[in-house]
């Protein structure tokens, strides 16, 4: 875990700022694409979770990084690439 900058939370059980980013985005893919639609399958559900989590990673500016699309952020470099993952996208 050192090695990709992740640290621990070691904050107290309920404390409003644990989870913040990731209940945001649960937040948004409810609001934003569960909520609108009314799949009538699994398969559909499927496409349509996986076509709004690949809009919002790979289209989509977010406030968060200033404004920039999590991929472009994600490539630039400002989050570290592990030795194993490197081999991976070789192979």
């Amino acid at each position: 875990m050192q090695g990709y900058g992740i640290e621990i939370s070691m904050d107290g059980i309920g404390r409003c700022l644990d989870n913040i980013f990731i209940e945001r985005t649960w937040l948004t893919l409810k609001y934003e694409c569960i909520f609108l639609h009314d799949w009538r399958t699994m398969k559909e559900l499927e496409a349509g979770l996986s076509s709004f989590i690949f809009s919002f990673n790979s289209e989509r500016p977010h406030q968060g990084l200033d404004y920039q699309i999590p991929d472009e952020v994600y490539r630039k470099g400002c989050f570290p690439v592990g030795e194993d993952d490197t081999k991976e996208q070789v192979a």
